[in-house]
């Protein structure tokens, strides 16, 4: 594969193209069609990806540190990249797998993350405000201080995680199991709630609206 001719922007259409281990730190692949790529431990560090296709590429282990990466990443494989202050907003994470994936000071704000693998990861402080995770896996997910506000969990698993000053404020928790999951001091004023599994999860602290009930869930304070 002719790298010069990628960096330059010659080449736009890469499907399937084999990048492993390439280094393409600071290099513009917006708009750029990669789809099923293998690119695992490749260096995509300061790359721009915006509008790019990465739906089902293979990232496992790629470097991706500040990148921007507003493109299409559904059912692609990023398991123990590197995500640090990554650019993930309004990003189709569909179905992706984040598995250990490295997420610190990365921004998902209005990220689509339906049905994605998040286990192993830390979104400490992490924005996903907004961010549509309905049935994603964050099960031991450290969340603490992550802001979440409006974000969609219906039907998420986020058992054992720890949401500990979490801003879930109008969040859409609606069938979500955080089963033995940590809510201390989180914020869930104007939170949906119907039928969220709270089964042994702590709520001390937890904020909720005056007239707020926990109506149609299981929960014990």
């Amino acid at each position: 594969m002719d790298l010069q001719a990628i960096r330059s922007g010659k080449l736009r259409q890469l499907a399937g193209v084999d990048l492993q281990d390439e280094d393409l730190s600071n290099t513009d692949l917006s708009g750029v069609n990669l789809s099923g790529a293998r690119l695992s431990g490749a260096d995509l560090s300061g790359a721009k990806l915006s509008g790019a296709s990465l739906e089902g590429a293979n990232l496992v282990g790629c470097q991706c540190v500040g990148a921007d990466l507003r493109s299409t990443l559904s059912g692609a494989n990023l398991m123990q990249a590197d995500l640090t202050e990554a650019d993930l907003r309004g990003s189709n994470l569909r179905g992706a797998n984040l598995m250990r994936a490295r997420l610190t000071r990365a921004t998902l704000s209005g990220a689509f993350l339906s049905g994605a693998n998040l286990i192993g990861v830390s979104l400490q402080g992490v924005d996903l405000r907004g961010a549509d995770l309905r049935g994603a896996n964050l099960s031991g997910v450290n969340l603490h201080g992550a802001n979440l506000s409006q974000a969609d969990l219906q039907g998420a698993l986020l058992s054992e995680a720890n949401l500990e000053e979490a801003d879930l404020q109008g969040a859409n928790l609606a069938g979500a199991n955080f089963a033995g999951a940590n809510l201390l001091c989180t914020e869930l004023q104007d939170a949906h709630l119907e039928g969220a599994n709270l089964s042994n999860a702590c709520l001390i602290g937890t904020v909720l609206d005056k007239n707020q009930k926990l109506v149609g869930s299981k929960h014990e304070s």
